[in-house]
């Protein structure tokens, strides 16, 4: 089951993600955090908290996320990454891309 909750502050879109994004999500998670961005763009942050799996897909929405804020002069951060979850960013070499706290 996936679970994205939105909370907007002055300065950030934080999102809260809980269970598994997938192939079979990603396109929907994508689209709900594009819509939210382009109605209020601003720096985005994911807490990955109580998010228990991804797969390359999400790592490659992921990316087109943080592109897409970058060209725009915004930042993408994930925090409360699980171990085994920042292990598929470091094998990715994505931990240099982005802020993975």
């Amino acid at each position: 089951m996936r679970q994205v909750k939105l909370t907007s502050t002055e300065n950030k879109l934080h999102f809260s993600l809980s269970g598994e994004i997938d192939s079979a999500t990603s396109e929907d998670f994508y689209a709900e955090v594009k819509t939210a961005y382009l109605h209020d763009k601003k720096d985005i942050e994911f807490d990955c908290t109580l998010l228990t799996f991804i797969d390359s897909t999400m790592l490659g929405t992921f990316v087109k996320l943080f592109k897409e804020l970058k060209a725009d002069g915004f930042k993408t951060e994930l925090k409360n990454v699980q171990p085994r979850i920042r292990k598929l960013f470091e094998i990715c070499s994505l931990d240099r891309l982005m802020v993975i706290k």
